[in-house]
Order: structure tokens, then C-alpha cells, then sequence
């Protein structure tokens, strides 16, 4: 294949990840406009919107994605659903979905665990392992860490931990949109600010070749749009 041919395929292959990242982002967009459709007055709105404009999500479909979830604009009828599972070495796997389609995505979510060495399991079958919190990322080239926890602490702000590149704050689910507002009122810009599963109950893969499957599988459910968020209880080792 000549040079011309490379390049295409190359952004052929780029133009279809970035389609597929939109679809995520217009996703979470119409959920979180169903809330009310003004970012000013609902943070999880705008932590979708600022998410999508971080990707390059054209403005015209951020705007569409909205009308959609406010209902001025017709569009699919998505389910919101949540997978419970385990991966390789027993690794404890939450997927959380939002489909049009959800005997597809059902399928789908089950190949990748039999695929990849885990198993599908019941609701609730792993769910005990995690904690609900709210958190909030913000830049730590953008942020001292004791600014941050004044700026949230009457807010409802719990603890700041250092997430690598970011400063994590959590709160209790019921406090994530009033810290996220004094955050951004005290002019931090947050990475990503949601209702998360945090694991109460570590593990790791035992060997080499557990660790490859569940970076496949994790892989798998990254790329699928119907994906939004998966959550595990691998240690601070990671992959």
C-alpha cells in the first residue's frame, strides 16, 4: 500500500473513532438534558457539554443533542442500564449503558465477559464491593489542593486525592452538583464532575495473561457506544 493509502486508512480509521466518541458524547447530552436544558441551572448538563467540546463535538450537534433530551426534537427512545460481572481473576466489572436497542447491547455486553474469560452476573452480584460518590477531576497544573478543599468544604466537599494529573474530589452523591457549582464559582474548570462507583474491595490479576484479557475486555466495552461508563475494583497497580 503506497502512502496515499496509509494516510487514508489512518483517517478513516480516526473519522470512525471520532463518530463513535460523538455518539457517546450525544448520549450523555439528551440524559442529562431531560433534567432541564440550560447548562446554567443543571450541572450535569454542562459537565456533558464541556466533556463534548473537549472532544471537537461540533456546536450544531451539541445544541441538536439537547433539543433532543428536552424533547423539541424527536430522537431514539434510550434505556439507561447497568451490567454486574466479573473479569479475569475475578475482577469485579460494572457497566453502565445507553441504548436504543437493548437486546443488542445485552448480547453485545455478554460476549465481551464470555469472550474475554469473566462472567455476566446478576444485579447486584458485585455492586457490594463499590461505594456511591460523587467526584469531581480537576487539573492539578490548574489547582492547589488546599484552594480546592476551602473552595468546596461548605459545599459538602468530603476529600481531595491525588489522581495523578488530576486532583479527585469526592462528595456524597447528594452533594456532587452544589461542590461542582462552588468549584466552577471559584473558577476551577473541571475535567469531569458525576455519580461514580468507587471500589471498597481492591484486587489484581494473578498473572500476565489475566491482565491481557482484561485490557481486551475493558478494550471491548470502551468501544462500544452504548457504553458509558465501566467500572472495576482493580488495585492501584492498574493494568
Amino acid at each position: 500500500m503506497g502512502r496515499h493509502g496509509t494516510i487514508a486508512g489512518r483517517k478513516a480509521a480516526q473519522d470512525s473513532k471520532r463518530a463513535a466518541f460523538f455518539t457517546k458524547y450525544a448520549r450523555a447530552i439528551i440524559v442529562a438534558a431531560k433534567g432541564g436544558g440550560d447548562p446554567a441551572y443543571n450541572a450535569s448538563l454542562k459537565t456533558a457539554i464541556d466533556k463534548a467540546k473537549s472532544g471537537g463535538m461540533p456546536k450544531d450537534k451539541i445544541e441538536q443533542a439537547i433539543k433532543k433530551g428536552t424533547g423539541e426534537l424527536a430522537g431514539d427512545v434510550l434505556t439507561e442500564g447497568r451490567f454486574e460481572g466479573y473479569g479475569p481473576s475475578g475482577i469485579a466489572i460494572i457497566v453502565d449503558i445507553l441504548t436504543d436497542n437493548m437486546n443488542r447491547t445485552t448480547a453485545a455486553v455478554k460476549h465481551n465477559f464470555d469472550k474475554y474469560g469473566g462472567n455476566l452476573g446478576a444485579p447486584g452480584s458485585v455492586s457490594y464491593m463499590f461505594d456511591r460518590k460523587g467526584v469531581v477531576l480537576i487539573e492539578k497544573s490548574a489547582a492547589d489542593e488546599d484552594a480546592i478543599m476551602e473552595a468546596g468544604l461548605d459545599a459538602g466537599l468530603e476529600d481531595v486525592l491525588d489522581a495523578g494529573d488530576y486532583w479527585e474530589v469526592r462528595t456524597l452523591p447528594e452533594d456532587l452538583h452544589a461542590v461542582a457549582d462552588a468549584l466552577r464559582g471559584a473558577g476551577y474548570e473541571l475535567e469531569e464532575a458525576d455519580v461514580d462507583f468507587i471500589p471498597s474491595m481492591e484486587a489484581e490479576p494473578k498473572d500476565d495473561e489475566a491482565r491481557k484479557l482484561l485490557t481486551k475486555m475493558l478494550d471491548a466495552f470502551e468501544d462500544d457506544d452504548d457504553v458509558q461508563k465501566v467500572y472495576t475494583n482493580l488495585g492501584a497497580e492498574g493494568l
